[in-house]
């Protein structure tokens, strides 16, 4: 079934038919759609229709410069009156007004976070093999590092990370403590019994909370894989894409990474020179030595994909 949402996500610019998803599930094409409802709460129809103007918000956002029609299109919808009259059935506002408000909606959802609890270090140099940089200056996409406003300056630099193929697992639900949990008891046991401990992690967040509903967010728990490595009905195989990340290093409780992501996306990206492009977002990190016993901090990278604008 996550093949298929995943199937859906990369094909929303054209028809989706029933039979089709049925056998990319390799299930009966009589029961797939009652099977499909009951695990995800919503018909496939309401979930491709969701996704599709999701992805379309998400665009509108990032200033691509697509024009209204052209995201339309590109999400599946027939012509430009029917995206709009879905669009502003579900989010309240026509697609240009949603683009325009993009700033004043990110401000709003800033401030909201009130006083920050996180700390963004500044020793990506040493993790990342960098050059050292001062505190309170970010790496802009000219290979320099400019400074950073307002209280809570933070190192983010912006480099170029491999492609990586990975093994995961699938939560769907509110991100949160939750994927903790998901981490501890499901995708962990998996790794010690196929002896990947020792290799790199990967928590990728597929959707934006602030538009898809909280429980129908979904989070792949992902372990990077040696070359040779078989996977087994437990888990799926894919590659996360390479290219240019901006990666910041988190430490802390767990609570705070949500802040952290926000301040990131919704604070230092607008004013960096650069755009989030359509390559998941995700935390990096080492599952032996992420979690400090001590004092109970988290560290991992967070790694946001990025463009010019």
């Amino acid at each position: 079934m996550n093949l298929v949402l995943d199937y859906i996500d990369r094909h929303l610019d054209t028809p989706l038919a029933l039979a089709e998803l049925a056998d990319v599930a390799h299930f009966s094409r009589f029961h797939f759609h009652r099977i499909f409802t009951a695990w995800m709460g919503e018909t496939v129809g309401d979930y491709t229709r969701r996704r599709r103007l999701e992805v379309a918000a998400f665009r509108l956002a990032c200033g691509t410069g697509e024009t209204v029609l052209d995201i339309a299109l590109g999400t599946g919808f027939g012509s430009g009156e029917a995206f709009a009259r879905a669009f502003k059935l579900k989010f309240g506002c026509t697609p240009s007004a949603w683009r325009l408000a993009t700033r004043a909606r990110m401000a709003q959802q800033v401030a909201a976070l009130g006083e920050r609890k996180f700390t963004l270090h500044s020793n990506l140099d040493q993790a990342l093999g960098k050059p050292d940089q001062a505190p309170g200056r970010r790496l802009g996409e000219d290979g320099h590092s400019h400074p950073t406003q307002g209280a809570n300056s933070m190192q983010v630099q912006v480099i170029d990370l491999p492609a990586v193929r990975v093994a995961w697992q699938r939560r769907i639900g509110p991100y949160g403590p939750g994927i903790g949990a998901f981490w501890r008891d499901t995708m962990a046991p998996w790794m010690q019994s196929h002896g990947l401990m020792a290799q790199p992690c990967y928590g990728v967040g597929l959707d934006d909370p602030v538009l898809t509903p909280p429980d129908k967010c979904r989070y792949d728990a992902c372990v990077a894989l040696p070359e040779h490595f078989q996977g087994n009905g437990n888990t799926a195989i894919s590659v996360l894409p390479g290219g240019r990340y901006a990666v910041a290093r988190f430490q802390g409780p767990t609570s705070n990474i949500a802040d952290a992501w926000m301040t990131l996306t919704r604070e230092w990206l607008p004013s960096s020179g650069l755009q989030c492009d359509e390559r998941p977002c995700f935390e990096r990190f080492h599952a032996a030595t992420a979690r400090d016993p001590a004092t109970g901090q988290f560290t991992c990278d967070i790694c946001i994909p990025v463009r010019p604008l």
